[in-house]
């Protein structure tokens, strides 16, 4: 176990609050649904002043919380949306301090977000209107809402982007976050996410820290290695044959040994940790597989995702659903992920 992993008190006996925020379109009522099937009691846009109703267990304000006080093993979703009147992005920000400062409530926030790209596709392919721009362009409301929800984006605790996250793939980020598992595990409350990812396909937005794989040998100009992955044990051998792979490797896992606790002591809670090659299929997949098994090993909670392999798997595969491609930078829309 991390060395680190004492340093964050225990939360099984802390009500735990998650507000669920962030861009229309971008999967906000997809995660409250998550939630709610994992045992969380979900309302969604209740007006700002009954949050705090809700843990305190006050039954002039909801029903709710009446007859289970703080500490329990309830656990409440909020949704704020900024299309409410007089939404103020402030006002949410002064009320989650407050509960804060409540020593049996646990509060995080959430924010969905997408691609300004993708969520413009996603109205027009749903023909509905923008909840910010009702009459104008997509494009307005999107800007809008992002002016509007910039605060709450600064301050989340965990950002999701939805772009290319299908929604199997959303569920399991959520269940691994906030499962009733996640939620006793012993560990330091530092949840990892290791990533891997194409340069040439952008960067991923939600990284603390990004690391480039791109000088180590390609398994990609192998003939017998090309159309495998990072996963295949004849593609690992090759590229930890390189030379420089070990000691790469090393200096990573050091510097991620001296940083990870550091997140913990700041207060973290979520950290992103993305490796990058040319295609993101061999280098950075292998990688983050080996990290995966080191920082496991050492007691942090990791989770894995490789992105250029999922939109692989969210591609069709019949030759005429290819055509026209996409660009590379312009995966195909995931599903349901997508909702407000």
């Amino acid at each position: 176990m991390s060395a680190a992993a004492g340093d964050a008190p225990a939360s099984q006996d802390r009500q735990r609050l998650l507000v669920v925020t962030g861009l229309s379109g971008a999967g906000k009522l997809s995660i409250l649904r998550v939630l709610e099937d994992l045992g969380y009691e979900v309302v969604d846009n209740p007006p700002l002043g009954m949050i705090e109703g809700l843990v305190d267990g006050d039954p002039g304000e909801s029903n709710l919380a009446r007859g289970s006080p703080p500490g329990t093993d309830r656990r409440i979703a909020v949704g704020v949306h900024a299309r409410s009147h007089s939404f103020d992005a402030g006002a949410v920000l002064d009320t989650l301090a407050r509960l804060r400062l409540h020593p049996a409530v646990s509060v995080e926030l959430i924010y969905a977000w997408a691609d300004e790209t993708v969520l413009q596709r996603r109205y027009t392919e749903t023909r509905r209107r923008h909840p910010l721009s009702p009459h104008g362009r997509v494009a307005d409301g999107v800007a809008a809402e992002q002016a509007l929800t910039a605060p709450l984006r600064e301050a989340a605790d965990l950002v999701i982007d939805t772009s290319d996250l299908p929604t199997p793939d959303l569920r399991r980020l959520i269940e691994q976050h906030y499962g009733a598992e996640a939620q006793f595990d012993s560990q330091s409350g530092l949840a990892v996410l290791l990533l891997s990812f194409a340069f040439p396909a952008g960067l991923p937005r939600e990284s603390d820290m990004v690391f480039d794989a791109r000088f180590l040998r390609n398994p990609h100009y192998v003939n017998e290695l090309r159309h495998r992955t990072g996963k295949d044990p004849a593609v690992a051998a090759y590229i930890e044959e390189d030379p420089d792979y070990l000691g790469f490797f090393d200096r990573l896992t050091g510097l991620l040994g001296l940083v990870l606790p550091r997140f913990v002591q700041e207060g973290k809670k979520y950290a992103t940790i993305a490796v990058g090659c040319t295609g993101g299929r061999h280098r950075s997949v292998h990688i983050v597989e080996q990290l995966a098994s080191h920082l496991t090993q050492a007691g942090w909670r990791v989770t894995t995702t490789h992105r250029e392999l999922l939109r692989d798997e969210t591609t069709p595969t019949e030759p005429q659903a290819r055509v026209p491609a996409a660009p590379a930078d312009q995966p195909c829309p995931p599903a349901q992920a997508q909702e407000a």
